[in-house]
């Protein structure tokens, strides 16, 4: 009896013991189940993004004169002054700088010299003409009398011709020793390195006593005024915006200061690659506080 009670206590324990087991082992697959149904992922945030007004547009660039170029040298030389610095204003025509002329000087003065000797030897040959010319009339007079000969008479008269060939011939050598004259002073007033129009010397590139070739930039002038923002628009704003119209300019540096600009130019075309149209508009009125380069904005309203 005994045994037979011990082995139904066997059982019962082995029992338990697999029904723990089978306990433990489901358990984490049911916990696990809740956590992957009921745990939500990270909800994506639409962005904010504004909704631009198709009647206004706001235009940034920077200010801009038509007139700014660097000033080249025209020859080869040896820069020896130097009369304009960054920052000075300069008059058209203004000399900022000289190059070395002192071979072009003494060329100059000796075709000067050959001009005048020239001259002189034209006059001579000019006053010979009228004299050979009067022999000529007086030997024509004498034929007619009958008191030379024909060959007296041919004579006078080719004389008088030949004379006039050597006054032509005087007359080139005249016309070419000015034009090498000319060519000389030409050539002196390449030397003069000059502002090309009134406005500033932005920036010089070279300093006294420096070798410069034809070619080479010497100083960066650029005019005051008038100042002009050259700026893309839409392709739908094409017809919209007119020649003469006046636009609000505000700069980057004083947004609450304002300034009128006139449009003054409008692309006939629409640019294909970016579907915009160029456009020009001029500053109006006082422009102290403005400069070239600086940042401005141009804004538009499209009429009704």
């Amino acid at each position: 009896m005994t045994s037979v009670l011990n082995s139904v206590l066997l059982v019962l324990l082995l029992a338990a013991s697999l029904l723990a087991a089978g306990c433990s082992e489901t358990k984490p697959a049911e916990a696990a189940a809740p956590i992957s149904a009921t745990s939500p992922g990270p909800v994506p945030v639409a962005e904010k993004r504004e909704i631009a007004d198709p009647d206004t547009f706001v235009a940034s660039g920077p200010l801009i004169v038509e007139h700014q170029v660097d000033v080249g040298a025209q020859r080869d030389g040896i820069v020896t002054e130097i009369r304009r610095e960054p920052g000075a204003p300069v008059k058209e025509g203004e000399v900022l700088a000289l190059l070395d002329d002192r071979q072009i000087q003494a060329d100059l003065e000796a075709a000067r010299a050959k001009t005048r000797s020239t001259e002189a030897d034209l006059h001579n040959w000019e006053a010979e003409t009228k004299v050979l010319d009067a022999d000529y009339e007086r030997a024509k007079k004498m034929w007619d009398a009958q008191l030379i000969t024909k060959e007296q008479l041919d004579h006078a008269r080719y004389k008088a011709e030949s004379d006039q060939w050597d006054v032509k011939r005087v007359q080139e050598m005249l016309t070419n020793a000015q034009r090498t004259e000319q060519s000389l002073g030409l050539e002196l007033e390449k030397t003069r390195i000059r502002a090309p129009f009134s406005g500033i010397v932005a920036r010089r590139y070279v300093r006294s006593g420096q070798q410069v070739s034809k070619g080479d930039r010497l100083f960066w002038v650029t005019a005051t005024g008038p100042l002009r923002l050259r700026f893309t628009l839409p392709e739908h704003w094409a017809g919209v915006v007119k020649r003469g119209e006046t636009l609000d300019v505000t700069t980057a540096d004083d947004p609450r200061e304002g300034y009128r600009a006139r449009i003054v130019e409008i692309s006939p075309v629409v640019d294909p690659s970016s579907a915009t149209i160029e456009v020009v508009a001029e500053i109006m009125g006082q422009t102290h506080a403005l400069l070239p380069g600086m940042t401005a904005n141009i804004h538009l309203n499209r009429k009704p």
